[in-house]
C-alpha cells in the first residue's frame, strides 16, 4: 500500500508490523500513531482507503487524537447539537449521532479487510467493546456495555464511543476513549442522542499522570491486537521483542 493517502503522508509517523499469534490470521496488520489530528483529513484518508480497495494491502489501526470537533453520523439529528459554539461540526458516514472528539482522547480508527477475515460486523463491534473494557480493567475500572447503546460504560456514564463504516468488504472509522481530556464540550450535545447522558474519563477513575493518554494507548493497541489475533506489541519483555517489528 502506498504510504501516501490524500493529504496524509502516513510515512511520516510511527508505525510497527504485528505478529500473527499461532493459529492467527494470515492477513498482515500495521498500527500507526499518528499523534494530534486535524478530523478532517484524517476522515478523508480512511474513506479513500475503502472506496479504493487493494486485495493485498495490510489491515490497519490509527492511533491518535482529534483537535476539537463535534461529528455528526448518519443517524444524527440536528436538535441533538445544543450549541456547538466555536467547535466546528462535520458530517460523517458512520453510524450513530453526535460525539465529541478532542485532545486527550484516544481514537482508534480500524480499517480491516472484513470480507477478507470472514468477520461480521458485530463480531467486529464485539472486539472493539471488549478491547476497551480489557484496557480499563488493567486500571481497576470496571466497565459494561449496554444492550441497544453501542460503546462502553462505567456505572451510568460513558467512557468510550464506538461507530463504523463498511464499504467494498473495508471497515473504517472506529472508537473513542476519554482518557485526560476537557469534557465540557460534551454538556453541549446530546452525546450520541441521549439527553443529558453523563460522560467520564480514565483519569477521574484512576491514578495518572502526563504519561496516561500514551500508556492507554499502548494497553488499547495490545487488546485490539490480541483481540484480532496478534501477539500484543507493547506488553512484550526485551527478550520477547523480536516476535515484533517496529519502525520509526
Amino acid at each position: 500500500m502506498s504510504s501516501w493517502c490524500c493529504s496524509l503522508h502516513l510515512s511520516d509517523y510511527k508505525w510497527f508490523a504485528a505478529q500473527a499469534a499461532e493459529s492467527g490470521p494470515s492477513a498482515a496488520l500495521v498500527v500507526r500513531r499518528l499523534g494530534l489530528q486535524d478530523y478532517e483529513p484524517i476522515f478523508k484518508s480512511m474513506r479513500y482507503l475503502a472506496e479504493h480497495p487493494q486485495p493485498d494491502r495490510s489491515d490497519e489501526i490509527w492511533l491518535l487524537s482529534h483537535k476539537p470537533v463535534y461529528t455528526q453520523g448518519q443517524a444524527g439529528k440536528p436538535e441533538h447539537i445544543l450549541n456547538s459554539g466555536d467547535i466546528p461540526v462535520v458530517e460523517v458516514d458512520r453510524g450513530g449521532q453526535i460525539t465529541y472528539h478532542g485532545p486527550g482522547q484516544l481514537v482508534a480508527y480500524l480499517l480491516i479487510n472484513v470480507r477478507r477475515r470472514k468477520m461480521g460486523v458485530r463480531s467486529l463491534v464485539d472486539l472493539i467493546e471488549q478491547a476497551i473494557i480489557k484496557t480499563l480493567s488493567d486500571y481497576e475500572i470496571e466497565a459494561a456495555t449496554r444492550p441497544g447503546a453501542p460503546g462502553v460504560y462505567v456505572n451510568d456514564a460513558k467512557i468510550a464511543a464506538l461507530g463504523l463504516r463498511i464499504k467494498n468488504g473495508w471497515t473504517y472509522h472506529g472508537l473513542s476513549l476519554n482518557v485526560n481530556m476537557d469534557l465540557s464540550p460534551f454538556s453541549n450535545i446530546n452525546p450520541c442522542g441521549f439527553e443529558k447522558l453523563p460522560i467520564t474519563q480514565v483519569a477521574d477513575l484512576a491514578p495518572g499522570g502526563k504519561q496516561l493518554l500514551q500508556l492507554v494507548s499502548r494497553k488499547l493497541a495490545d487488546a485490539l491486537l490480541q483481540g484480532l489475533g496478534y501477539y500484543p506489541h507493547y506488553g512484550l519483555s526485551a527478550s520477547e521483542g523480536s516476535r515484533a517489528t517496529q519502525f520509526g
